[in-house]
């Protein structure tokens, strides 16, 4: 009797852990969305392949986009969407968060272990605040919404903006750079 019953405990156990599992390249999880106007609460993506990464860069992706090693994409990258994230002062409030390229790993004290490159043909920013840090992207890139940044990250190629006002708002840190121009593009 105590055998069937570690036995169909043992069952019941591993339907609930099956059902909770995720698979690796999906490990985005948006817990609210409302109609009016794009606007997710996310976590990161951490992704190693090119069908996970269009995934995650979307308007429905998530807010941080980490690779885990270099990575060709065939397509253009239209990164886009308004993304929400706790903040820091008060958990029980949502704010505005920038989307980020994390071409990177680090440590648990968050010292950068490695860097990575992303290869694509083109790179379109809509998304407001974005960020491209800690690696290298390999191709053009079309900035389209404010407050975009280059922080300890290089770009081989070209930055084109919308407007003189994007490029105006434009953050290059010191450790960042562009190999190729910067110019207004219409």
């Amino acid at each position: 009797m105590k055998v069937k019953a570690i036995i169909l405990s043992l069952a019941v156990g591993a339907t609930l852990l099956v059902g909770c599992g995720t698979k690796a390249a999906d490990k985005t999880v948006p817990t609210s969305t409302t109609k009016a106007k794009t606007d997710v609460v996310t976590t990161a993506s951490i992704v190693d392949q090119q069908v996970a990464f269009q995934k995650a860069v979307s308007k429905d992706g998530s807010w941080i986009i980490a690779i885990t090693k270099d990575l060709k994409v065939d397509k253009e990258i239209v990164l886009e969407g308004s993304f929400k994230v706790a903040d820091k002062k008060d958990k029980t409030k949502q704010v505005p968060a920038g989307r980020k390229f994390a071409l990177y790993a680090q440590d648990d004290k968050r010292v950068k272990t490695a860097s990575y490159t992303l290869t694509a043909p083109k790179l379109i920013v809509k998304s407001e605040n974005s960020k491209i840090q800690g690696g290298t992207f390999v191709g053009d890139v079309y900035v389209e919404a404010k407050g975009f940044t280059i922080k300890d990250a290089k770009v081989q190629g070209n930055v084109y903006f919308a407007t003189d006002a994007l490029k105006s708002a434009f953050k290059l840190d010191k450790t960042g750079s562009i190999s190729g121009t910067q110019s207004v593009k219409k």
